[in-house]
C-alpha cells in the first residue's frame, strides 16, 4: 500500500519518490513492468481488529456497500458483531494507477486525532500497508500528523494475473501475512495449494510473518476464474509488496525498511470519525450489546411483554430459572427468570457477559433487577444440537461441519481473546444453539453465577465448587476440581463425537448393565486394528451413505486429540478451529 497526504489546500506530490521506487524494485523482479488497463475485482484480506464492525470497515474502505461485503463473507450474519481476529475478504476494482506504473486502488481516510502511522498501517488497515512505508512517502514527522484538513489516501495494492505464470487464474487476495504464520498456514487457511502461492510470489520469504502476498482467489461459486480479457500483470507492485520479504537485499536498505512486527497486545482506542463511533442507528430497537454495553429493562416492560410471566410465554425451565419468549421494542428476545437473588455476583458476571459478543456466542441484550434478576438474550429459533441429534431427521454430514466449526471458533474466543480470559465449565450439545440457517452458537446461560470461571492468568485455578454435565467432565476436573481451558476442550471433544454418531455422551450398551462413556467407545475403536471399520459402525445410522467417509474420519482423529487423559496432552481450541476450517472447505469441495 501507498499514502499520499492530501490537504484541502494542495496535494503534495511524491510522484519522483514513488518513480524511483519502482524503478530500483524492477531491477531485481522479472515480472512485466506496466499496466494499461486494471481489472474490475480484486480482493483485500482483511484482519478483523476487536471494535470493529461492518459499518466502521465499510467506511474505510471507501464507504463500500455493506452488502458487497457480505456477497464475500457469507459467514458473517450480523452486521455489528464480527470475530476478532477472523480475516474478511474486501472486494474492491484493482486500477492502473500513476500513469499505468502499478495496480491498485486508492481509498480516503480521514485523519483524526492521536493518529499515529503505526495505528493506521498495523491497526486500521491491518498490515495492508507499514509504518516505514507510510513515514517515507509523506511530509509529516511521526507524531506531528495534522489531526484537521486533512485526507489520506490509502492505495491497497492488487494484482489482476500473471499470464506469464497462468492464465487460469484471473482475481487475486492481498493477503498481508502476520506473526507466527508461514506457508503451510496461509495454504490452510486460505484452501490453495502451497506451490501455486509460491508462483506467484517466487520471493517472498514466507516464514517472515510480515509482507503483502497476491493469492488466487475463488469465485462465489468456488470457481478461479480466468484472467479476463484485459490482461494487465500486477507489474511493479509485485515488487512493492516483497519489500518486506527482501529486507535483507542492501540494495533496498537505504530506501524502505520493513519490520517483522511483534504482536502487541494493548488496547487502542478506536479514532474513527464521530459519525462512525456508533454503529447502532438510533431508535427503540435492541440491536444487541456492544463491547462492556447492555441494556436495563423495567420490571414493567418485561411483565407486560410476558402477559405477567404467563405459562403461555414459557418456553422452558431449569436449574437456573424459567425462561420466557418475547417481543421486547420490536425484537423477538428470550427472557430467562433467575431463581437466585444476588444482585453483586449477577452485577459482576454480567460484565463478562456483555464482553462475550461475536457471531458465535447467543448475545445477552439486558437485565433487569427490579424484584428478581432477569436476563435478556437473543431468541434462537431453532433449537439446540442436542434436539437435532436425536430429532427423526438426519443433520446432513456438511452441516454437522459448520455446527462444529461454529461452536469451535466462539470457545477459541473466550479462552483466547477475552481479558481476563475464561472457561466456560458446561459445554455440551444442549448449549449449542442452532440459527435459522444452522449456523451454530454457544449458549452463554451456563456462564451465570459461578458456572463460569475468569481465568486472571494462564494458570489453573481451583473453582469454588464443581459444575458441569456428566460425561464431559475431565478426569482431572472431577479428582481434583483443577480447571484450565483444556475442561472446555475434552467436552468439546465429547461434541465431535456426537456429531459422528449421534450417541448421548453416556451411552448405555444393549446387553451390557454398565453404561459406558461415548470417549471411551470411541477410543476403543481407534484403538482396534481394523479403526476404520468400526468407527464406520459408530457412525449415525440415519446419515445412510450420504457422507464422505474420509472427512468423518478425520473429525474422528480430531476428536481424538481432544479429550485425552492429560489435559498438557490436548490441543487448544486455536489448533482445533484451523483444522475444523480445512475440514469444512474440503467438504463443501
Amino acid at each position: 500500500m501507498i499514502f499520499v497526504l492530501q490537504s484541502k489546500q494542495g496535494t503534495k506530490s511524491i510522484l519522483g519518490t514513488i518513480i524511483l521506487l519502482i524503478y530500483l524494485f524492477s531491477n531485481i523482479t522479472t515480472v512485466q513492468s506496466s499496466c494499461r488497463n486494471g481489472c474490475d475485482l480484486a480482493l483485500a484480506s482483511f484482519f478483523v481488529w476487536r471494535e470493529s464492525d461492518l459499518p466502521i470497515i465499510s467506511k474505510l474502505f471507501g464507504n463500500i456497500l455493506i452488502n458487497d461485503i457480505l456477497d464475500w463473507n457469507t459467514n458473517i450474519t450480523n452486521t455489528f458483531s464480527i470475530l476478532a481476529e477472523s480475516r474478511i475478504n474486501i472486494p474492491f476494482r484493482c486500477d492502473c494507477l500513476n500513469n499505468g506504473e502499478f495496480l491498485g486502488h486508492v481509498f480516503p481516510y480521514n485523519v483524526s486525532y492521536n493518529d499515529t502511522y503505526d495505528l493506521i498501517a498495523m491497526r486500521y488497515y491491518s498490515n495492508l500497508t507499514n509504518k516505514e512505508w507510510l513515514t517515507r512517502v509523506t511530509s509529516y514527522p511521526e507524531g506531528n500528523i495534522p489531526d484537521y484538513n486533512v485526507t489520506l489516501n490509502v492505495t491497497v495494492n492488487c494484482s489482476c494475473g500473471n499470464k506469464d505464470v497462468s492464465k487460469d487464474y484471473g482475481l487475486f487476495i492481498t493477503y498481508p501475512m502476520r506473526p507466527g504464520e508461514n506457508l503451510g498456514f496461509i495454504g490452510l487457511v486460505t484452501n490453495t495449494r502451497s506451490r501455486l502461492i509460491e508462483k506467484y510470489n517466487p520471493r517472498v520469504n514466507f516464514s517472515a510473518g510480515s509482507g503483502l502476498l497476491y493469492i488466487p482467489g475463488r469465485d462465489k461459486l468456488g470457481n478461479y476464474p480466468p484472467i479476463p480479457i484485459r490482461y494487465c500483470s500486477s507489474g511493479k507492485v509485485i515488487a512493492a509488496i516483497a519489500v518486506a520479504a527482501l529486507a535483507g537485499v542492501s540494495l533496498l536498505v537505504g530506501i524502505i525498511y520493513v519490520g517483522i512486527y511483534r504482536k502487541k497486545e494493548q488496547k487502542v482506542e478506536s479514532h474513527i470519525p464521530a459519525s462512525s463511533e456508533q454503529p447502532h442507528p438510533p431508535g427503540p430497537a435492541i440491536l444487541g450489546i456492544h463491547v462492556d454495553k447492555s441494556v436495563e429493562f423495567s420490571y414493567k416492560e418485561l411483565a407486560e411483554s410476558t402477559n405477567d410471566f404467563s405459562i403461555s410465554n414459557k418456553i422452558g425451565e431449569g436449574g437456573f430459572g424459567t425462561v420466557y419468549y418475547v417481543e421486547l421494542r420490536g425484537k423477538v428476545c428470550t427472557v430467562k427468570r433467575m431463581n437466585r437473588q444476588g444482585r453483586k455476583e449477577f452485577l459482576a458476571e454480567l460484565k463478562i457477559l456483555t464482553r462475550a459478543h461475536h457471531l458465535n456466542l447467543v448475545s445477552l441484550i439486558g437485565y433487569c433487577v427490579e424484584r428478581s434478576i432477569f436476563l435478556v438474550y437473543e431468541f434462537i429459533e431453532n433449537g439446540n444440537l442436542n434436539q437435532h441429534l436425536r430429532g427423526k431427521d438426519a443433520l446432513p454430514w456438511s452441516t454437522r461441519v459448520q455446527i462444529a466449526l461454529d461452536s469451535a471458533r466462539g470457545l477459541e474466543y473466550i479462552h483466547e481473546h477475552t481479558v481476563p480470559f475464561y472457561i466456560h465449565r458446561d459445554i455440551k450439545s444442549a448449549n449449542i444453539l442452532i440459527h435459522k440457517n444452522f449456523h451454530a452458537k454457544v449458549s452463554l446461560r451456563p456462564l451465570l453465577f459461578g458456572l463460569a470461571k475468569l481465568v486472571e492468568s494462564g494458570n489453573p485455578t481451583l473453582p469454588s465448587r464443581l459444575l458441569g454435565t456428566f460425561g464431559y467432565m475431565p478426569p482431572e476436573y472431577g479428582h481434583s476440581g483443577i480447571i484450565s481451558p483444556k475442561v472446555d476442550v475434552y467436552a468439546f471433544g465429547v461434541v465431535l463425537h456426537e456429531l459422528i454418531s449421534s450417541k448421548e455422551a453416556i451411552v448405555k450398551e444393549v446387553g451390557t448393565d454398565e453404561p459406558r462413556s461415548l470417549v471411551a467407545l470411541f477410543d476403543e475403536a481407534h484403538n482396534h486394528p481394523n479403526q476404520i471399520n468400526v468407527i464406520s459402525r459408530l457412525i449415525d445410522p440415519k446419515l445412510g451413505d450420504n457422507y464422505p467417509l474420509d472427512s468423518v474420519y478425520k473429525m474422528a482423529q480430531l476428536a481424538k486429540a481432544c479429550p485425552e487423559k492429560g489435559p498438557q496432552m490436548r490441543t487448544a481450541m486455536k489448533s482445533v478451529v484451523v483444522t475444523l476450517m480445512a475440514l469444512s472447505s474440503s467438504t463443501e469441495d
